[in-house]
């Protein structure tokens, strides 16, 4: 679809008009905010879309890539979990559901989600340029500033997934990617949050959009699917290999010696702060937060229901520990997935998170052991 979208001209015109919109050290950030938040179905979509988009628009306002690709990983990922229509929720509702709970004991969960709040708020305010600069991000933007690039050629550390602009594309009407894009989204939601079923949708509409103005012809847009989708197989089998890492630790028992001893034998009102160091670490070593929350649930809520500590309590506990190791996991698939479209490699991407992320992590363990003494 990204492929699509370049050979068309619609990324181009997408630019232009995000160019004339958005200009200067903060709109482009808080443009690419808003994309998020309109692609919050899924995470995959989310930083794909975003950072394809708008890494020409930052470029040229002197915003390092750093910037964008942490901050599309990271709200993405917040607001899977914060949206309560959006694939995580649909896919956490359905595991909670054994236990005789709905889907408003997740909404009542969400003010207490303490990690993606603090980290959305924080990445607000950062686009803003209210909140300082530190570490990774704070040495990109003083490169940038003294006349270095915006993209960081790390011979060491490449993108898993090249798709450069072509560069002889004539930029077309930004309608031609707004509408699949919406399309895309919509039917996601039409069909259960399913991304598939949205994918092939917008595919058909860029099928006709593209045809009918002539932009291409039918085999030039088939030439064009299957190189967007050769051009993926790299991050595919990498993806593939991160399954079995965390499908192997799962049967090495690696899930149980963390959570299910450890889990299972603290007071109650420290429940919700195991649950967040715990899950936390283990989602960062494995990178799994679909498989997490499979192991997970089934051990946590009980005991919170056996020992009179507020379920939604430990629900926002494992969701902020989800979204925490998740996105600080250097091989988990968000993050390849912003590195293929940001051009930052994956490693450098949780260099420039780290700082934050431990910040808003001490943050919300403190937040949780409050909130477990005066609630549990």
């Amino acid at each position: 679809m990204i492929k699509l979208l370049q050979e068309s001209g619609a990324l181009s015109g997408f630019n232009d008009m995000a160019s004339r919109l958005a200009s200067g050290p903060r709109r482009p950030l808080l443009l690419a905010m808003l994309m998020s938040i309109i692609m919050f179905v899924d995470e995959y979509l989310s930083v794909l879309a975003v950072t394809f988009a708008l890494k020409g628009t930052t470029d040229r306002n002197g915003i390092p890539r750093e910037h964008l690709a942490f901050q599309a990983n990271a709200v993405g990922c917040c607001l899977c979990v914060l949206v309560p229509f959006s694939s995580w929720v649909a896919f956490t509702v359905g595991l909670l559901s054994d236990f005789g709970l709905t889907f408003d004991d997740y909404i009542s969960s969400i003010p207490f989600m303490f990690y993606p709040v603090l980290m959305f708020c924080l990445l607000f305010l950062l686009a803003l340029g209210i909140f300082p600069k530190l570490g990774t991000l704070k040495h990109s933007y003083e490169r940038v500033a003294e006349g270095g690039p915006a993209l960081l050629d790390e011979e060491q550390s490449k993108s898993l997934v090249e798709i450069e602009m072509p560069q002889e594309t004539k930029p077309s009407s930004a309608l031609n990617a707004i509408i699949p894009i919406v399309i895309l989204v919509a039917g996601v939601l039409i069909f259960d949050n399913d991304l598939i079923h949205g994918i092939f949708l917008a595919v058909a509409a860029q099928f006709i959009l593209y045809i009918s103005q002539k932009l291409m012809s039918v085999s030039e847009f088939l030439e064009h699917f299957f190189d967007g989708a050769k051009s993926m197989t790299t991050l595919a089998i990498v993806i593939c290999f991160g399954f079995m890492l965390s499908k192997a630790n799962q049967d090495l028992g690696l899930f149980d010696l963390l959570i299910g001893s450890a889990g299972t034998s603290v007071p109650g009102w420290v429940l919700p702060a195991a649950a967040f160091i715990l899950v936390g670490f283990t989602t960062f070593a494995t990178g799994g937060c679909w498989v997490m929350q499979i192991i997970v649930i089934p051990i946590f809520i009980p005991v919170a229901m056996a020992t009179g500590v507020p379920v939604k309590l430990v629900i926002a506990a494992i969701m902020s520990a989800v979204t925490l190791g998740y996105s600080c996991c250097f091989y988990a698939d968000s993050v390849f997935m912003t590195s293929a479209g940001s051009g930052v490699s994956n490693m450098r991407i949780i260099k420039t998170a780290a700082p934050y992320a431990i910040g808003v992590a001490v943050l919300t363990l403190a937040g949780y052991l409050a909130a477990g003494f005066l609630m549990a």
